[in-house]
């Protein structure tokens, strides 16, 4: 099967079905053998997060179900969540691959990056990725090659926007925070976000101030050192 092409579009923006089929696409990929002499097999999915839980904003099983896909039925989901923390994902990830799941998801550049490392076999399908590419995830975003395909949420150049439109809203802004989730981005990531904002602060005269918030529990601390 042709590795489905990757969308420089973000999730929300991306046809749903497009993406439903990458996951349908590799679920059907899956060996089958003497299918015809056996009862119907059941799908296995797994879900690989950096989160604590399900992201209400982003129930792709309500969309399986519209293709026939039905948990409890002829899927079955195995999530994995590693509530923040990235070291414990390389560890989740092995979990899904010896359960011998048919499809692997991920959340988040780390999470792909983990089953990536995982496994070269089970088809992958990522969500949430800043940059593929640069991240090492895929060869290019017209043919990323291997076992990976999904979209991404690939922005470059907007993070000098957004300082501009900020700048124009807030007259005479000299100093700016960012307040961002390092969890949520592979190092090549952060790094290339952190270097695109300073330049882009610099040639606005603005200052950027960076603050981390790996969790809810974090914010408090945030905002008081802003």
């Amino acid at each position: 099967m042709e590795p489905a092409h990757l969308s420089r579009r973000a999730p929300q923006q991306v046809e749903r079905r497009m993406f439903l089929a990458m996951i349908g696409g590799g679920l059907l990929a899956a060996p089958r053998v003497a299918e015809a002499q056996q009862p119907a097999k059941t799908a296995r999915i797994g879900v690989l997060s950096l989160a604590s839980g399900p992201n209400p904003n982003m129930d792709i099983f309500q969309g399986l179900r519209e293709l026939g896909w039905i948990e409890g039925q002829n899927i079955a989901v195995e999530y994995r969540w590693a509530a923040g923390r990235e070291d414990q994902l390389p560890a989740l990830a092995t979990e899904l691959v010896r359960l011998k799941v048919d499809v692997i998801v991920t959340s988040t550049s780390p999470a792909a990056l983990a089953a990536k490392q995982a496994t070269t076999t089970i088809p992958i399908v990522m969500t949430f990725v800043a940059d593929p590419v640069g991240s090492g995830l895929v060869a290019s975003l017209a043919r990323p090659g291997g076992n990976i395909t999904g979209v991404t949420t690939l922005a470059a150049g907007l993070v000098a926007k957004r300082l501009d439109l900020l700048k124009a809203a807030v007259s005479g802004i000299k100093r700016t925070a960012v307040l961002w989730q390092p969890g949520v981005f592979g190092e090549h990531t952060r790094r290339s976000m952190r270097e695109e904002t300073e330049v882009a602060a610099r040639a606005l005269g603005v200052q950027a101030q960076f603050i981390d918030a790996r969790r809810p529990d974090d914010l408090e601390r945030a905002f008081a050192a802003m």
